[in-house]
């Protein structure tokens, strides 16, 4: 028989190891190709390991909680071997750097559906679903609705490639609607007994009055240490501006449509915003710095960390890098990737890696204002809170008089060793005066 040997492949290049977190095979398990081996986590991202062949699994080299790193062998799968005969002692191994056959016939079909231009949209959906799965709903036309449609026989209820496959026999065969129509009706109706099984596990009822524990997720454990930390490094102190963004308000909604039938993007605040806070950035260096020990690291790239939220309900800081050499259509594209992947949990390591500044958008929850925590080793987070419709003193020549203006508040929180108050109200006050200054009659 042949073996071949499943490592941990790089998932960037800052990052080094993963920690096993769940095993989704055994040994004996019979594996397909594409099939997710082991679940595994780094500091931030959670994500899975596909096998690259088809065959058995017979060895496993770490437990669950263990740390291994990158181009380690984790497992070994037995495979058919080209000329190798069962009852031959001598045993080849394949090395993870080889290609295997399938391999190579899975990227020639995903080339291919991509060259054709026959893609299926995923940013819609909060469910994850393999590359395989993908390539197979694109290179059959399966839709977005349909495949969320489809009862995964995966892990959590996850599609499969048998499943996928099924559906498509299925669809082929005129079976299709009206398994579509069982399955969204059994869908509003009740919770599947997976599902029971695993509410019961992660929320265990105490005897105690009504009362229930809830063990903390892993991002969870991670996030509040990373947020108790941070208060315990850094002097935390904040500074508020309000600003008049009516002319933004105003802008945008004369060119919203024509952007998005123009680049195909929607054109949100988020964007416009980050572009002023890497501008302010460039003109206060000092407040794009970390600080070691006793010194202080002036960053040279301006790296924009934006905080999104998870389908789960966690918050996690995709980078946008060089923020401050895009245009608004670059700052656009980049905005709205990094939201619909941190959706779809589709980041990769390097995606949160080396930030230098945070922006947080607490409007989205209604909030008008926030005191955010620094995300270390970051030194400053600025916090954008609800744009209101608001009665406002307007000063011109004329005199003063009462209008309806769009105004917002930007709460400024920063560390107080290093950044004192003039430095981080100046820079507050930088992007509220890029923000009031808008040009009306813009073009992008």
């Amino acid at each position: 028989m042949v073996k071949f040997e499943l490592k941990l492949p790089k998932m960037g290049e800052s990052v080094a190891e993963a920690t096993i977190t769940t095993w989704l095979k055994e040994v004996g398990d019979t594996i397909e190709l594409d099939d997710a081996v082991v679940e595994i986590a780094t500091d931030k991202v959670d994500s899975e390991v596909p096998s690259e062949v088809e065959g058995v699994l017979v060895e496993k080299f770490f437990e669950v909680d263990d740390v291994v790193q990158v181009g380690q062998v984790i497992a070994v799968i037995e495979i058919e071997g080209e000329g190798a005969v069962d009852s031959n002692p001598q045993e080849t191994t394949i090395k993870a750097e080889e290609t295997p056959k399938e391999a190579v016939v899975l990227e020639t079909q995903i080339a291919e559906t991509v060259a054709t231009g026959n893609t299926t949209d995923f940013s819609g959906s909060s469910k994850f679903y393999s590359p395989l799965v993908k390539n197979i709903a694109a290179t059959e036309n399966v839709s977005l609705h349909e495949l969320e449609a489809i009862s995964g026989t995966g892990k959590d209820g996850r599609v499969t490639k048998n499943d996928i496959l099924q559906f498509v026999d299925d669809r082929k065969n005129g079976k299709a609607e009206q398994q579509l129509v069982k399955e969204e009706t059994q869908t509003k109706s009740v919770v599947t007994p997976t599902k029971k099984q695993e509410i019961a596990k992660t929320v265990p009822v105490v005897a105690s009055g009504e009362d229930e524990i809830i063990e903390m997720t892993r991002m969870g454990k991670l996030i509040a240490h990373h947020m108790v930390e941070s208060v315990q490094t850094s002097a935390h102190v904040q500074s508020f501006i309000e600003a008049d963004v009516t002319n933004i308000w105003n802008w945008r909604k004369k060119v919203k449509a024509d952007f998005m039938k123009r680049e195909g993007e929607n054109l949100t605040f988020t964007p416009i915003f980050m572009e002023a806070v890497a501008k302010a950035l460039k003109d206060f260096p000092m407040m794009n710095i970390s600080v070691a020990g006793d010194t202080i690291i002036k960053k040279k790239n301006i790296n924009l960390g934006m905080a999104a939220a998870l389908p789960d309900g966690n918050l996690i800081v995709p980078v946008i890098k060089n923020a401050d050499q895009l245009n608004l259509v670059g700052m656009t594209k980049a905005v709205n990737d990094l939201a619909n992947r941190a959706r779809n949990n589709a980041l990769k390591p390097d995606d949160i890696q080396d930030g230098t500044y945070t922006v947080t958008n607490v409007g989205t929850f209604g909030s008008i204002m926030g005191t955010p925590i620094i995300n270390q080793p970051q030194v400053g987070i600025l916090a954008l809170g609800a744009i209101r419709k608001v009665p406002a003193v307007i000063e011109t020549p004329e005199g003063d008089f009462i209008g309806i203006r769009y105004k917002m508040f930007l709460s400024h929180s920063y560390d107080h060793r290093v950044v004192n108050g003039a430095l981080g109200g100046q820079f507050v006050q930088r992007v509220k005066d890029y923000l009031e200054a808008w040009d009306v009659n813009r073009e992008v």
